[in-house]
């Protein structure tokens, strides 16, 4: 079974963030140049929160609320569901599924030690499902 650490390791830790007091129109910039769809918020290198595309849509645009003078904190999801690198994929598809969120950030220790999408699931099931099917086929075949 697939654990949170392995699919960072392969993905790479390195977490785009942003601060409390950037503007949402700064996150929203850094998240099209980075083609993401969220942003963890970082103060004094902790997570305080979390920007998402979905935020800004709900909490800006659709408010009309002017980007360029919101700060991120003002938008931004205060109570970021986290794991830890030996959470089970298992466990953070659950939680994705369960609270209807596409991005869990990964902490260890207290400090931020990457980001894991519903993307990052996918592909861990898509490789435990190939594996299978190789394994299958390996078995029928020395049948």
């Amino acid at each position: 079974m697939w654990r949170i650490n392995e699919i960072v390791e392969s993905k790479g830790a390195r977490v785009v963030t942003t601060t409390p007091h950037a503007t949402v129109l700064d996150a929203a910039s850094l998240m099209n140049a980075h083609h993401i769809g969220a942003l963890v918020v970082l103060e004094e290198g902790h997570v305080v929160g979390i920007i998402t595309e979905r935020d800004i849509l709900t909490r800006v645009v659709a408010r009309q609320r002017n980007p360029s003078s919101t700060s991120v904190s003002e938008v931004m999801t205060e109570r970021v569901v986290v794991c830890e690198p030996r959470t089970t994929i298992d466990e953070v598809r659950h939680v994705m599924r369960e609270r209807r969120i596409r991005h869990v950030p990964v902490v260890d220790g207290g400090r931020l030690a990457g980001m894991i999408s519903i993307g990052d699931v996918n592909l861990a099931d898509n490789a435990t499902l190939a594996d299978t099917v190789r394994d299958l086929e390996a078995y029928i075949r020395s049948a």
